[in-house]
């Protein structure tokens, strides 16, 4: 695929935009080419997975929920006993940079990441790294398609777990996703768009790169947020339709009670809330987007542009 071309996958299907072969590529506080931009054979994200990293959205040139986004890049810092040397403020600047440098205002993505930096020799001991963090901050002008909207996506459950957090805090949003992988290979090696995947106990959890979400008599069911990413856009879900007067439950539910939801949905930083319509080849409600969907989209959207006014 050209850096311009669409993805292939479903949740974070865009269109197509040229203007990404020539963008700007923030590394370490200087500005290279996409095909310029490197970083070290020895860096520790590279070696070992060792960084956390974020995802943002531009709007009407407002970084969306930028200050949820920096909260939780420098809590997973703090987790993993990374200094990114930067203050908060110094961190939204970067990122306001990095959009200004590419003239950049609406419909775009930006991929923030910061690692352990490069290290003297190719061990994990992190005391290795003794030349500070590399910091990366990728924009790209990506608009989400909305053929998933119109048509819906499919679900096949992995069967990867998500971890418990005395293995691998599943709630750190570190460069380490192999197991997310892994269930996406599964998954679409099935046929389908995204994995579902369960938790330690055998309830059903998360997909591999998005949070899940059902509709069961008029109600909103997640699951208990204990082994899943907990996203900011999940997180904006459950606060926005409690404000209007829909009920929201985080709980245990088993594929018992998926199979015979009336709807179901995933949500992310890129694609905002995209609908499946099945899950391992049985339809979910009518297979088709349903109207509880299209009402917490809006009412997302809404949210969006109070955050980020034209």
């Amino acid at each position: 695929m050209t850096s311009s071309g669409k993805s292939s996958a479903a949740t974070h299907a865009s269109e197509e935009d040229a203007r990404n072969d020539t963008v700007k590529i923030f590394v370490n506080g200087e500005f290279f080419l996409r095909n310029e931009a490197k970083v070290s054979v020895f860096d520790s994200g590279f070696m070992l997975g060792d960084g956390i990293w974020e995802g943002l959205r531009l709007h009407n040139g407002k970084l969306v929920f930028v200050e949820d986004h920096i909260n939780r890049l420098f809590e997973g810092a703090k987790a993993i006993d990374l200094d990114i040397e930067m203050s908060k403020k110094e961190v939204e600047a970067a990122l306001y940079r990095t959009i200004a440098e590419n003239d950049m205002y609406d419909g775009v993505h930006i991929r923030m990441m910061v690692t352990r930096g490069s290290k003297t020799t190719p061990f994990q001991d992190p005391r290795l790294s003794i030349y500070g963090p590399t910091i990366v901050i990728i924009a790209e002008h990506k608009k989400a398609s909305l053929e998933p909207v119109k048509k819906g996506i499919n679900l096949f459950t992995v069967h990867v777990r998500r971890g418990a957090p005395d293995v691998q805090d599943p709630r750190l949003n570190s460069h380490s996703k192999l197991n997310c992988i892994t269930a996406m290979i599964q998954a679409y090696k099935a046929g389908a768009d995204e994995g579902l995947m369960l938790d330690p106990h055998g309830f059903v959890n998360t997909c591999n790169s998005t949070n899940f979400f059902i509709v069961r008599k008029g109600e909103l069911w997640t699951s208990t947020g204990d082994y899943c990413m907990n996203g900011i856009t999940r997180a904006k879900v459950i606060n926005v339709c409690r404000e209007n007067g829909i009920i929201v439950r985080e709980k245990n539910f088993s594929l018992v009670d998926t199979y015979s939801a009336d709807e179901a949905f995933v949500t992310g930083t890129f694609g905002a809330q995209v609908p499946v319509i099945s899950i391992d080849g049985r339809d979910i409600g009518d297979a088709k987007p349903g109207s509880m969907f299209f009402k917490i989209r809006e009412l997302y959207h809404n949210l969006i542009q109070r955050d980020c006014p034209d």
